[in-house]
């Protein structure tokens, strides 16, 4: 029997007891990556979270199916419907196939996602494998009457044949048609209409796209994940997840093209990660992660700088996934000495892990499960699993059982060895490495830096920590 959990709702704003359609089944679909470029850290932090929702929805009991879909086509730069497809954008700038920039930027994301120690889902969907289902549901939607065609453009959902349009994200749409500039979306009949399928242009020929009842084009960005998720997972979802960004426009859209073709509720439950916010900079940077502004980090940056992909995974579990989280390589620092200090402790209870028998073992245990059933409480259960481990009457071998029960939700890979301690420097760099020890005890800055150096040139950087310790790791 599944165990109670509640969970925040975007589409009523407080948090609610989960009740999925079927008993002990939780249907999840979550938006994943347009693979035009490479993930930064604040898409992974989202992922990361839906990771732990997976988490916690299995640790209850249910039985979980989980789609994540890869946008390989239709995602405009603009939301408004405008622009160059990402995909052709990211093709242009590195003068390869949008085929092989697809492909190479999704095996990137996989490698991530294995990386953090991320579920697999039940299914991966490619956008470009669902072109018949999209056309499909464009179909449904014409055939219903809420469609209309912009010729040279595309055929659009009218948001004004949808009365609850506006409910989910609370928009003004008064003050988005008095704002409408007709020059821009010409031919629209509301400014919050968008494209279902989008017409190939007739001078030139696009790199994606497909036969259609309307002739050559390829679709707009919101009909695959309707189409993939009911495909995959029936009309109606358990949970709907995504970034705070989706909100307002991919899936309000989302809501109003699945409910008008099927004409059943869309996800019974939307849950939304917050922004990682890098910290403002004296040069006016700072702000939400994203791709669009050229520079970003990446899990391989943070890799190169010495943090492992546990540290960062321990660094998004610290705050609650509906918090912004502020990213600065101190707060990086603070993560990994904290799970560093925390594996001190698990490593040897590990070994000894035994039963959870006792009364207080599993007392600890509710504890656990309560914190992270209550809206994902994450850092809650952390600061449980750090008051376990001080328990003076808990057995060695119930702390151990209890880290490893815990870890099933936590996902930090508490029982395997630290990912930067399996392998050892070859006998002569590490004896460099040494002597670098030395030379910055003796405060020979030059020496030491030659010696940076030298390991750099032999394929391997090496960080120094403010406890005085020094990583090193393959660059």
């Amino acid at each position: 029997m599944s165990a109670e959990l509640s969970i925040y709702n975007t589409a009523s704003k407080k948090v609610e007891p989960f009740v999925p359609l079927t008993p002990g089944v939780a249907r999840v679909y979550s938006c994943g990556p347009t693979v035009y470029h490479y993930v930064h850290i604040g898409n992974l932090r989202t992922f990361i979270f839906e990771d732990l929702l997976r988490r916690t929805l299995e640790y209850c009991g249910y039985a979980v199916k989980h789609i994540v879909n890869i946008t390989d086509v239709g995602h405009l730069t603009s939301d408004a419907d405008t622009g160059e497809d990402k995909m052709e954008k990211g093709a242009a700038r590195e003068g390869k196939s949008v085929w092989d920039v697809a492909e190479y930027y999704t095996q990137s994301f996989y490698k991530d996602w294995e990386r953090l120690n991320l579920k697999q889902p039940s299914a991966w969907t490619k956008a470009t494998a669902h072109i018949p289902e999209q056309i499909a549901l464009v179909q449904t939607l014409e055939a219903k009457g809420f469609t209309y065609i912009i010729p040279d453009d595309g055929i659009y959902f009218d948001t004004a044949k949808f009365p609850r349009y506006a409910d989910f994200a609370g928009l003004d749409l008064k003050g988005m048609q008095e704002g409408h500039r007709i020059g821009v979306t010409e031919g629209k009949r509301n400014a919050s209409d968008f494209a279902l399928w989008k017409f190939s242009p007739k001078d030139s020929k696009r790199a994606m796209e497909w036969d259609s009842p309307w002739g050559l084009g390829f679709p707009g960005w919101h009909a695959e994940c309707s189409a993939m998720a009911m495909k995959h997972l029936g009309d109606t979802l358990d949970i709907h997840c995504g970034g705070t960004d989706l909100i307002r426009v991919h899936h309000t859209n989302e809501i109003a093209q699945s409910e008008c073709a099927t004409g059943h509720t869309f996800s019974r439950y939307w849950m939304h990660g917050s922004w990682l916010v890098e910290q403002p900079t004296a040069d006016g940077g700072g702000g939400k992660m994203s791709k669009s502004s050229g520079e970003f980090v990446t899990l391989d940056l943070l890799l190169k700088k010495g943090y492992g992909a546990m540290d960062y995974r321990y660094f998004c579990l610290s705050a609650h996934y509906r918090q912004y989280l502020n990213f600065s390589w101190e707060a990086m620092d603070t993560a990994r000495d904290s799970l560093k200090s925390l594996r001190r402790k698990t490593d040897p209870l590990v070994a000894k892990a035994s039963s959870l028998a006792s009364d207080n073992a599993l007392g600890w245990r509710k504890r656990f499960q309560a914190a992270i059933s209550d809206d994902l409480g994450f850092p809650q259960a952390l600061a449980v699993l750090n008051q376990m481990l001080k328990d003076p009457d808990l057995l060695d071998g119930e702390k151990g059982a209890l880290v490893l029960d815990f870890d099933q939700a936590l996902g930090l890979k508490l029982d395997e060895k630290d990912e930067r301690a399996g392998t050892a420097l070859p006998g002569p760099l590490a004896a460099l490495l040494e002597e670098r020890k030395e030379a910055r005890a003796r405060k020979d800055w030059k020496r030491s830096d030659e010696i940076r150096d030298l390991l750099k040139e032999k394929g391997f950087g090496v960080k120094d920590n403010p406890d005085g310790t020094t990583n090193w790791f393959p660059i």
